[in-house]
């Protein structure tokens, strides 16, 4: 390759918005192709293709938030670019794309559960109070979960007045139903408790916007503080990530 088309580390931070020592620091990770040197001045001579790499990277990355499978999606794709194997990379794009589709398939039927629990539909048979144990069995979960979730003020259960052990009805066990399936959709419980603390004050209207928007004086720790917002933003970014790969692609035939 001609040298005069060599880019700079500075050209590639520029290009992708980052500073130059981040470049590096990709470099070192692995996450871009090997860099020959100038064998006079051992500077980098980077190309066309470490600089469609780092953007890749930089599209890439910001699905590793998300941990598990997601970020485990956004890792091959990365790899696969390194490879120069983009039909690959294209294959696991469309991959992370049906995972972020289906995080927010769930986030929406429990956000739906949440609200017809809400509207009053019943979840639960008419039955005698159960004990913790009884409920923990009934719902599967453990007793160190329920206990866990009345710490953190999700709910309050009664107590028997004559012995003081807690007495889940038909009440306690559906609004348990609703904090497991939030949570198992990967809301956070700063978020259901915020929803909780307005439903609880006769707010019933919009509890997904509550779900979903974090209050003024608010520490939003987690991109599940305001998950349905995250998903359809990560929804948008993976359809266009499926469309830089493509790009690139095209620009290979």
């Amino acid at each position: 390759m001609d040298a005069s088309r060599y880019l700079r580390t500075s050209e590639l931070a520029r290009a992708a918005g980052i500073h130059p020592n981040t470049v590096r620091l990709y470099e070192e990770w692995g996450l871009l192709p090997p860099v020959e040197r100038n064998p006079f001045n051992n500077y980098r001579r980077y190309t066309h293709r470490h600089l469609d790499q780092l953007l890749l990277v930089r599209s890439a990355l910001q699905f590793t938030l998300l941990g598990g499978a997601i970020r485990a999606s956004a890792y091959e794709i990365i790899e696969e670019g390194v490879q120069g194997n983009h039909g690959g990379a294209l294959e696991l794009a469309y991959k992370l794309l049906a995972q972020i589709l289906s995080e927010q398939t769930q986030a929406e039927a429990a956000v739906n559960f949440l609200e017809r629990w809400a509207a009053g539909t019943p979840t639960e048979p008419p039955r005698q109070p159960l004990r913790i144990g009884d409920t923990a069995r009934l719902l599967e979960v453990s007793i160190d979960q329920l206990h866990n979730w009345e710490r953190n003020g999700l709910i309050q259960t009664p107590r028997d007045p004559h012995n003081g052990y807690r007495q889940y009805g038909p009440d306690e066990i559906g609004r348990l139903r609703v904090i497991r399936m939030l949570l198992r959709a990967r809301y956070s419980t700063m978020s259901i408790l915020r929803m909780f603390t307005k439903l609880d004050a006769g707010e019933k209207q919009d509890l997904r916007t509550s779900l979903d928007t974090p209050e003024s004086d608010e520490d939003v720790l987690y991109v599940t503080d305001h998950w349905l917002t995250t998903l359809a933003e990560l929804e948008q970014a993976a359809r266009a990530l499926v469309k830089q790969i493509e790009t690139l692609l095209a620009q290979k035939n």
